[in-house]
């Protein structure tokens, strides 16, 4: 009985859907599910870069004076779709191959984050809203997951001239297991990934819902009353 009792639930909060906006009415429900899963990924990516700050301090010291108004510079750049200016006007996997470059100076931190954050957006037709007459490409956000997996195993295996790597990040030692940035990354490829699905079915869907709805329509017509 004691051992059923630590193995109790645990209370996690409750899930949370974003708050009404007048801009829903141009939203179908694929360009909802959209962008719930971009404000997600971006949520998630400012999480790794105040957990990549808090593990490598010296990056932010390269940018801002203290940790946090580092990533608000980042979370600026995010939000509005900035690139940032050390990245030389690199693009998508492009500047996530700089950023991890040994011979990079600047705020490697930024500079990673805001890379992945514009391969993503790059995936989605370079939007981060989305509305009816906004087309995605399955293949490209498909493409968006492996970048982002091998985003992960850069992160992970990048080492300077001297072995050390570029950005500690996962850590699996005696003072413990540390795996957080390759759960929240796991995170961000899963949502890429059940998108990329989820559009290339829905034209297929489509076609069947229309079909569902006229066999249907004479039965819930004609449906007795008692």
């Amino acid at each position: 009985m004691v051992g059923c009792a630590s193995n109790a639930p645990t209370d996690h909060g409750q899930v949370q859907g974003e708050s009404y906006a007048k801009g829903e009415w141009l939203q179908s429900d694929g360009n909802r599910i959209t962008q719930i899963a971009m404000r997600a990924n971006e949520a998630s990516l400012l999480l790794l870069a105040d957990k990549l700050y808090r593990r490598n301090p010296r990056e932010w010291r390269k940018t801002a004076a203290t940790r946090a108004a580092a990533l608000a510079q980042v979370t600026a750049a995010v939000q509005q779709d900035q690139l940032w200016p050390a990245l030389n006007g690199q693009r998508d996997v492009a500047a996530l191959s700089l950023a991890l470059s040994p011979d990079f100076t600047g705020d490697r931190v930024a500079a990673f984050i805001i890379a992945c954050h514009d391969t993503i957006v790059t995936a989605h037709g370079g939007r981060r809203d989305f509305y009816y007459l906004d087309g995605i490409d399955p293949q490209h956000i498909y493409n968006a997951a492996r970048d982002m997996e091998i985003a992960l195993w850069l992160l992970t295996t990048r080492r300077n001239a001297e072995g050390q790597p570029l950005l500690l990040a996962n850590e699996i030692g005696p003072q413990g297991r540390n795996l957080s940035f390759e759960r929240e990354f796991g995170k961000i490829i899963g949502r890429l990934d059940l998108l990329a699905v989820y559009m290339t079915e829905r034209y297929r869907r489509a076609g069947i819902n229309y079909v569902q709805g006229l066999l249907m329509a004479p039965v819930l017509a004609f449906a007795p009353v008692h």
